[in-house]
């Protein structure tokens, strides 16, 4: 029971959280919000519920900020983690699609093996040079359609997509020790309000324009969802890592894209060729066998 519980979690986390990558590039492309004042808004709205939402529990919130050590952590997670990963991606949407540029947040997996390694100072196993290998040959044919002469991105389509993906890296080794001593939503929501308003700050989002589009109720109704689903899928899929295995989490994940490019085609009339489907399949088996590889790995040693 406790299992299917953590199976549900993943996959309802997973499902929604591919569900936002579609909405936004409708917004993005019927409408005339930018990524910088999109993003503000939505990570301000989240952080400021996840932590109103702490609130009411109980739970202090200011108690972080009195540790210089943990204070400076929070804040390099909240503008290179949080905030980097975030602007990655949604820029990576605008520049290409909500379907590629969910697939190359898959990249991740690559750069933290090249962290890692470098770190160790020593080459990575076999089992992940097999890993790195079939994920960017899966990456050439979703990029090219398997012509070697055609490719499908624009080169700042793709830098954001490797954005996405370096940001993701981080966003995964970075905050460990963070979220263990304060707890997950805590960090999770002060990152939001920290990166919301750096990036406000940024781009003097007081002054824009925008705000008057914020008037159109159906707009706004869909950005609301968009942070709403968002915010949830994040905390269903932290939740799930307490009932199921990280193999069965990985496995389970790939939902993601997936659900990503089924509303895409079904919603946004949006195609990809026959290679492209056969990549964005290597893609995610291969991502998959580093997770399940390094898995058994950890358990002989």
């Amino acid at each position: 029971m406790i299992r299917a519980k953590g199976i549900v979690l993943i996959i309802s986390g997973a499902m929604l959280w591919g569900a936002t990558g579609p909405l936004i590039e409708w917004i993005l492309s019927n409408s005339e919000l930018s990524v910088p004042f999109m993003l503000t808004i939505r990570l301000l709205v989240a952080g400021f519920g996840l932590l109103a939402f702490l609130k009411i529990k109980g739970t202090p919130l200011k108690p972080i900020w009195h540790h210089s050590y943990w204070f400076r952590k929070l804040i390099i997670f909240a503008l290179f983690g949080m905030l980097g990963v975030q602007f990655a991606f949604v820029a990576a949407i605008e520049a290409s699609d909500a379907v590629v540029a969910t697939l190359l947040q898959f990249l991740a997996p690559i750069f933290v093996v090249i962290f890692v390694s470098w770190g160790l100072k020593k080459w990575p196993p076999m089992y992940q040079l097999f890993g790195i290998i079939g994920t960017l040959f899966g990456l050439f044919l979703l990029l090219t359609n398997g012509s070697f002469t055609n490719l499908l991105l624009s080169p700042v389509a793709l830098v954001w997509g490797i954005a996405v993906g370096l940001s993701f890296a981080f966003y995964t080794l970075y905050p460990g020790s963070l979220m263990k001593e304060w707890g997950v939503l805590l960090v999770v929501g002060w990152s939001m309000l920290i990166g919301g308003a750096v990036l406000g700050i940024i781009t003097r989002v007081w002054r824009s324009d925008e705000w008057s589009l914020l008037l159109d109720w159906k707009l706004s109704i869909l950005l609301l969802t968009v942070i709403v689903i968002g915010t949830v899928a994040f905390v269903l899929f932290l939740s799930s890592m307490t009932y199921i295995s990280a193999i069965e989490t990985s496995i389970l994940s790939s939902m993601e894209p997936l659900t990503a490019m089924v509303i895409s085609v079904i919603w946004l009339q949006q195609e990809l060729g026959k290679w492209q489907l056969v990549g964005a399949l290597v893609m995610l088996v291969c991502v998959t066998w580093l997770s399940i590889a390094g898995e058994k790995k950890q358990k002989v040693s």
